[in-house]
């Protein structure tokens, strides 16, 4: 109370609560001042006349005071803000709070309004006049005084700051924004004085606060579960902050944490293929989500783009490492990989309807672990054939059934044999080896998995694991030509031969022509090299 001009206006007991868990801290009393506020704490053991303990003195410029809404048995309370800090205090009753709400508020203005005469008085009436000339061809390029040009004396000028701090303090974004906008817009085009830089000096302090409190807003704790629209609202505002680069990375952050979260909370249960179905639907259609609101957005802000590029890319690196260990970790079958990877490239090419493929990306990160899933499969296919191949005893297939021989008839057609019926005999008989049989089964739900699996990083992987796989079966039939005496067993392994040569391996050569686009010369290659040989009657051999 020793400043000059300095006195009391109003003051009472008040009590204070915490602002996060709106518990009772301690009983205080206030003084309002009509250039500040005093906050003291009662003495628990009082001395003599001395009842309060200073705690706290605010200017008035430097708070903003917002009105609680009553919420039993919470109420009659009202929030000083000095942000980033706040204070919440209770009043004894309504008509008390009222009465601290209407006092502070007026105590408020009236200070602004004293300040505002004070720098008015400060300007000279009668500014100096400048000396005439009497040359006609000078130009006046002296402007005048700034002072003169622009009127901060507006009482919603006046009141900015402060209406910025209950915006703020209200989350009122959008018209703490606005409010920034009509200054800048008044302001446009107009000399600078000290008055305005003391101006722009309160309003940036506000700017910088509203830009923390846009970015808190995009932290992935606040804003994960309403998806990529419930960024909209604070991305925005950033955006017209002139603030696009800081709102592009925040935004993509937030996503890339939700998608994260998203597939950790997938849970792994049931078949392998349910689980991709539901990772599959839970990435893309987040990613297409992601895509369309950033678009919306940036909409103006093409140079973003590129950052939504790669981080698309980091995205689905994300999603190819949950894929990978579900899939290949485990060691599941081909089949199931196969069946597994054209779902994802079949949820891929949905990205398309927005311009954004990532089909190469996808490709690009799978390859390493599709290019040892048919490696290792194919150690599988020939080592299954060699330990045919040493149990063989060259002998027709008796499927005892009428019905087994019908399903093997339509396993062979669905593999492509269609003239495998020639080699079917009386009853129940087929006129080939089990072993033949069996590889070929094999090696065509191998050749169709891989042609699933296949784009052209992996054409010379697929087609070398093919021609390893033949080779074991047309070595073991050629070795058994050769190293069988009897005419009769001769000739069956002949006829098993042929039907490798001229019924399987062409099957193969066409299926993987028609799955890749192109020939495979190294298959027919490896046909003209390995035809089968024939017996003659007089038990002699020749070349067919």
């Amino acid at each position: 109370m020793d400043t000059p001009g300095r006195y009391l206006v109003y003051n009472g007991d008040l009590l204070e609560y915490d602002v996060d868990n709106m518990s009772q801290i301690q009983k205080v009393h206030a003084f309002l001042m009509n250039d500040c506020l005093l906050i003291a704490t009662w003495l628990p053991n009082r001395r003599g006349a001395v009842k309060y303990k200073y705690n706290a003195l605010y200017d008035l410029e430097s708070f903003a005071i917002v009105n609680v809404k009553d919420n039993p048995p919470m109420k009659d309370m009202f929030k000083i803000l000095m942000f980033p800090d706040s204070r919440i205090f209770q009043a004894e009753n309504s008509k008390i709070k009222k009465e601290w709400l209407e006092i502070l508020d007026e105590t408020k203005k009236n200070k602004a309004v004293k300040e505002r005469h004070k720098k008015e008085e400060e300007v000279p009436n009668s500014p100096v006049r400048p000396e005439v000339s009497n040359n006609p061809f000078d130009v006046e390029d002296e402007p005048l005084s700034s002072e003169e040009v622009v009127d901060l004396s507006l009482e919603w000028i006046q009141e900015l700051p402060e209406d910025l701090d209950v915006c703020i303090a209200q989350r009122d974004f959008e018209g703490a924004v606005d409010l920034l906008d009509k200054l800048n817009d008044y302001l446009k085009d107009q000399p600078v004085s000290p008055r305005v830089k003391e101006l722009r000096g309160k309003v940036d302090e506000r700017v910088r606060q509203l830009t923390e409190v846009l970015v808190f807003e995009l932290s992935p704790d606040r804003s994960l579960r309403g998806g990529p629209k419930a960024t909209r609202r604070a991305v925005s505002q950033l955006i017209r902050l002139g603030q696009s680069t800081k709102a592009c990375e925040l935004f993509l952050k937030n996503r890339a944490a939700a998608v994260q979260t998203a597939i950790r909370q997938l849970r792994i249960e049931g078949a392998t293929l349910l689980y991709i179905h539901k990772l599959c639907n839970i990435f893309f259609t987040s990613l297409l989500e992601t895509a369309k609101e950033f678009e919306m957005d940036f909409a103006g802000n093409t140079g973003c783009y590129s950052a939504f590029v790669v981080w698309s890319r980091a995205a689905m690196k994300m999603f190819v490492d949950a894929f990978s260990t579900q899939v290949f970790d485990s060691k599941e079958s081909l089949s199931t990989a196969a069946e597994c990877v054209k779902v994802a490239k079949e949820h891929c090419k949905q990205l398309s309807e927005i311009g954004l493929d990532l089909t190469f990306t996808l490709q690009s990160l799978l390859v390493k672990d599709i290019k040892a899933a048919l490696q290792s499969y194919k150690e599988i296919i020939i080592e299954a054939t060699k330990h045919r191949n040493s149990e063989e005893m060259w002998r027709k297939m008796n499927l005892m059934t009428p019905e087994a021989l019908a399903k093997l008839k339509e396993e062979m057609r669905s593999c492509g044999m269609g003239s495998f019926e020639q080699y079917t005999g009386d009853d129940c008989w087929v006129n080939l080896s089990y072993t033949v049989v069996a590889f070929t089964k094999q090696m065509m739900v191998f050749l169709e998995e891989g042609l699933k699996l296949y784009f052209p990083e992996l054409h010379m992987v697929l087609l070398e694991s093919l021609r390893e796989i033949i080779l074991v079966a047309v070595q073991h039939v050629d070795y058994s030509l050769r190293c069988e005496q009897e005419a009769e067993k001769k000739a069956f392994i002949l006829q098993n031969a042929s039907f490798l040569h001229e019924t399987v391996l062409p099957v193969v050569e066409k299926r993987f022509e028609e799955g890749v686009g192109k020939p495979a010369k190294q298959l027919q290659d490896l046909r003209k090299s390995s035809r089968p040989m024939r017996v003659n009657p007089d038990s002699t051999m020749s070349v067919v």
